[in-house]
């Protein structure tokens, strides 16, 4: 080895020196060779040098680098030796065939050996091998490239970080903070958490928790984001780092917050609900306690909200109840609060009123507010509200008592005509317990059919013949005994129990006439009346044929009676509905006629076949000049529309007479016979089964 520093580099290969070198040399684990420049003839080689390209180390003496490592490899490194031969020490990495095949990848570094001229003498060339690390490199550059493509293609920020100091992040990080990657490299992470979380978020990475735990984060533009953040710690050579998602969670926390206002405030109206309103009428009686005040609570219901339910349909109903609460909490803005107890029912509290003359104030504005139309699928809506005013602590020192007091006082107001407010007096709740009553007996009459019809005949005036049969319904009541229509019918409509009673009516209205007519009897129309909130359901033409056919009633024998009101709203649809009805052969009268709004306009544009006198015209004549002109009018009317005309509750032979006299068609009353029912009306159908005429 002492020749590589004297101008012979193989003088002499012998010499105790030379061989410990060599020793040296052949011990180390790198490759090594000398080089003279520029001839580039080998002068020296290890043998880990001389072996890695198949040769011994006397066997590389004096070859070429071409003819030691092959001209492919030559070719590979002849840019970096001309660098080597001006003097520059070069290091770089190239894959090497060994000659069985197999590729190896090694670190080459080139020294030049100077000498006293500017030009190197030769050139040292050592190597390492370096496959297995440039292999687990590799295999690191692909597991970070994967991760890579990973973390860029899921929506949840990945954030690497040592010591809260951030090395790496993907594209959701960015969107996340708001910033670009650039911006965030070497920044706390801590820094992005909100102020008031950062000790949490500190103590959660001191202890290398990895559970999940929520924070808020601070976007570039201000805003915070709430974050469900998971910590992993990675094990590393040079020091452990932890990888952290970061899961935006503001969907779930709107859920969440979504979830527990709903728990406590109407879906529909979004106004508090029944539980939320008794803890906040506690409060306010608290308050008003505290500063020796006074509060009132305000019972609102809808009049005939069921009408429009039963007419434009229950999206309309929830449109109708959504403006409702809009204008009710409008009205009552900051002094106090709206609650929605159920279906058309809602409630205001007032937390400062001075007297109860300020409550009387506060429920004309609410009245006030409701004057205006609604527009409900285009078509304009009236409604009012019916009223009941209790006063804390005068009527009530509990939320339960105020709103019970407040209830009754609402139903008194219903019974004072409605679209009024009525303030709690003392006893009203006994009325308001009555209702109660009356409602549940009633519902327990339509589930178990506890009605009965009674019949009334109807003869032509002309001769006396039977010409029809109104079937009027009775209430089994079960202390009562037989109850009339007057007494229950507008309270089931108030209710909302009308519609199930009407089909019955006219099930068995049906059902009996058929039964009658099979043995020959009653071969005349039956008329049933239809409520206003029946007449409105959109189906009813439908209902009434699938009824006839389940009778087997044919079309002709079925007349339905409709109040004047029925005619004077929705034209369009009451329009439709009548052609329905009258396309399926059914016959249409004009009940009570003269007692509402007659209009000759709506006579003549809808196909009615009859029209009846209300009782009212008749119980005063012979003798009561006007009532005799109106029923002469109406008959006249009739005539020139071709409309028959039916007087109702003639009770005397002189009225009978009359009506004769004045050209109406037919009659019924008790100079006739009255409501009787099943059995003595078949027993009346037999002995008075003489002509028909009408059939």
């Amino acid at each position: 080895m002492s020749a590589l520093t004297t101008e012979d580099p193989i003088a002499s290969q012998a010499g105790p020196s030379d061989s410990l070198l060599r020793l040296i040399a052949d011990s180390v684990p790198a490759l090594m060779a000398y080089f003279e420049l520029p001839s580039m003839l080998c002068r020296f080689a290890n043998q880990g040098y001389a072996a890695y390209h198949g040769h011994t180390p006397e066997s590389l003496l004096n070859r070429t680098v071409e003819e030691a490592i092959g001209l492919r490899a030559w070719q590979a490194i002849a840019p970096y030796i001309e660098r080597c031969k001006r003097g520059e020490r070069v290091k770089y990495t190239r894959e090497q065939i060994l000659p069985n095949g197999e590729t190896r990848m090694i670190e080459v570094q080139l020294i030049p050996h100077m000498g006293s001229a500017p030009e190197p003498l030769g050139a040292f060339a050592l190597m390492i091998d370096i496959t297995e690390r440039w292999r687990a490199d590799q295999l690191m550059h692909q597991t970070e490239e994967r991760m890579r493509k990973f973390s860029d293609a899921t929506h949840e920020a990945i954030v690497f970080h040592r010591d809260g100091l951030i090395s790496d992040g993907n594209e959701a990080l960015c969107r996340l903070t708001g910033y670009a990657l650039h911006e965030i490299l070497g920044l706390s992470i801590f820094h992005f958490i909100s102020p008031e979380w950062r000790p949490v978020a500190l103590e959660y990475t001191r202890r290398g928790r990895e559970d999940p735990y929520e924070v808020t984060f601070r976007h570039k533009d201000g805003r915070t984001i709430p974050i469900e953040a998971v910590g992993k710690t990675m094990p590393e050579l040079h020091g452990d780092y932890r990888v952290v998602i970061l899961r935006d969670i503001t969907a779930r926390k709107q859920a969440q917050e979504r979830e527990a206002f709903l728990a406590l405030h109407d879906k529909l109206t979004e106004l508090p609900k029944r539980h939320h309103l008794m803890d906040k009428l506690d409060t306010h009686n608290a308050r008003a306690r505290q500063r020796q005040g006074q509060a009132a609570v305000l019972f609102v219901d809808l009049d005939h909200f069921k009408t429009v339910n039963d007419s434009l349909g229950h999206h309309a109903g929830d449109q109708l109840l959504r403006e409702v609460a809009q204008r009710l909490s409008q009205c009552v803005g900051d002094a106090g609060m709206v609650a929605r107890l159920s279906g058309d029912e809602f409630v205001v509290v007032l937390s400062d009123v001075a007297n109860a003359a300020g409550a009387l104030r506060s429920a004309d504005r609410l009245l006030e507010s409701m004057h205006g139309a609604f527009t409900l699928n285009q078509q304009l809506v009236t409604m009012s509200p019916s009223i009941g005013i209790s006063l804390y602590p005068d009527d009530g020192d509990t939320g339960d008592a105020l709103l019970r007091n407040a209830d009754a006082a609402m139903y008194h107001a219903k019974e004072s005509g409605r679209g009024n407010y009525q303030r709690y007096q003392l006893g009203m709740e006994n009325r308001a317990m009555e209702v109660l009553q009356q409602e549940r007996l009633l519902r327990e009459a339509i589930a178990s059919n506890a009605f009965v019809l009674h019949y009334q005949p109807q003869v032509g005036l002309a001769d006396g013949s039977l010409q029809g049969i109104e079937a009027l319904v009775r209430w089994q009541h079960p202390t009562r005994g037989l109850v009339s229509p007057v007494e229950f019918i507008a309270f089931a409509e108030s209710r909302g129990l009308i519609a199930p009673i009407g089909r019955w009516v006219m099930h068995e209205a049906c059902r009996q006439l058929k039964a009658w007519q099979d043995e020959g009897l009653a071969l005349v129309p039956m008329a049933v009346n239809l409520s206003a909130l029946e007449f409105r359901q959109s189906d009813m033409a439908a209902d009434i044929a699938a009824l006839l056919q389940t009778t087997g009633l044919p079309p002709r024998f079925l007349e339905i009676e409709l109040t004047e009101s029925v005619l004077m709203h929705q034209a369009a649809q009451v329009l439709d509905t009548l052609n329905a009805i009258k396309a399926l052969g059914v016959g249409i009268s004009i009940d009570d006629f003269g007692t509402g709004y007659s209009s000759l306009a709506y006579l003549k544009r809808y196909p009615i076949d009859k029209l009846k006198i209300d009782r009212s015209f008749v119980v005063e004549t012979p003798g009561n000049t006007d009532d005799e002109a109106i029923i002469t009018a109406i008959i006249q009317m009739g005539r020139s529309l071709q409309l028959k005309t039916v007087a109702e509750g003639v009770e005397t032979a002189a009225q009978r007479d009359m009506l004769r006299h004045l050209g109406c068609d037919m009659i019924q009353g008790y100079v006739v016979s009255p409501a009787l029912d099943a059995a003595a009306a078949h027993a009346w159908l037999q002995q008075n089964n003489h002509a028909v005429h009408g059939q």
